[in-house]
C-alpha cells in the first residue's frame, strides 16, 4: 500500500488512532483462542511447572474454581505420559480459554491452530516483550490516515453531479457516510477509557 506523506495534523490524528486496537477490537479478531496466543502459552507455563497461579490472571474470580479443578484433573493425567499427557494438556487448555472467553463476552468456538494470528494482534504482542511501541503505534496511524484519505477522495470525487442523476447522488451520500462514520469512530475512540483487568470491558482479546 503506498504511503501518505506526513500531514500538518498528524499529531491531532495520533491521540485517536492510539485507541483503535481496543476500541474496535472484536471476538471475532481474537487471538487469545490460539494455540500459540498467550492464554495457551500461559497455560503450557503452568502445566509444566505444576502452578496454577500463572494462569489465574486469565480468568475471573468467580470461575476461578472450574480452572483450578480442570488443572489439577490434567496434572493427575499428564503424569501418565504419551497420549494421555497431550490429551490432558488439550483439555486444560479448551477449558482455560473457554473460561477466559466467556469473561470477556465472547463465545467459544474452539482452539485454533497455532500461525494465524492477525499481523497486528502480533505486533502488539511483540511490542510487549521488546518494549518498543513505536512500530505499532506507526503502524496504526499509517492505517488511520490512510483510511481517512481513502474516503475523503471518494466523497470529493462524487460531490459534483447532474441534479437528477439520482444513482450519482446515491453514490455521493454512500461516501459521505462511509467518512463520516469513519471520522466519528477515530473521534469517538479518542476518547474511550482503555480496559482495566476485572472492568466491565474485560481483557479484550
Amino acid at each position: 500500500m503506498k504511503q501518505v506523506t506526513r500531514s500538518p495534523y498528524a499529531r491531532y490524528l495520533g491521540a485517536a488512532v492510539a485507541a483503535l486496537a481496543f476500541a474496535w477490537g472484536t471476538p471475532a479478531q481474537a487471538h487469545c483462542d490460539a494455540l500459540d496466543g498467550p492464554v495457551v502459552q500461559q497455560g503450557r507455563k503452568a502445566l509444566d511447572s505444576g502452578n496454577v497461579n500463572l494462569v489465574l490472571g486469565w480468568v475471573r474470580k468467580a470461575n476461578e474454581s472450574e480452572v483450578r479443578a480442570a488443572f489439577e484433573r490434567a496434572a493427575a493425567v499428564r503424569k501418565q505420559g504419551g497420549a494421555a499427557r497431550d490429551l490432558a494438556d488439550q483439555s486444560f487448555y479448551e477449558t482455560l480459554v473457554r473460561v477466559h472467553r466467556a469473561g470477556e463476552g465472547a463465545p467459544y468456538t474452539g482452539l485454533k491452530p497455532a500461525g494465524h494470528i492477525e499481523p497486528a494482534v502480533a505486533a502488539a504482542d511483540k511490542s510487549i516483550d521488546n518494549g518498543q511501541i513505536k512500530p505499532v503505534a506507526r503502524m496504526i496511524f499509517d492505517e488511520a490516515e490512510q483510511g481517512l484519505h481513502r474516503r475523503f477522495a471518494a466523497v470529493q470525487s462524487t460531490r459534483k453531479h447532474a441534479p437528477d442523476d439520482v444513482e450519482a447522488a446515491r453514490r455521493h451520500v454512500d461516501a459521505y457516510v462511509d467518512y463520516v462514520h469513519y471520522v466519528e469512530r477515530l473521534h469517538g475512540s479518542a476518547g474511550a477509557k482503555a480496559a482495566t483487568p476485572g472492568g466491565e470491558a474485560g481483557h479484550g482479546h
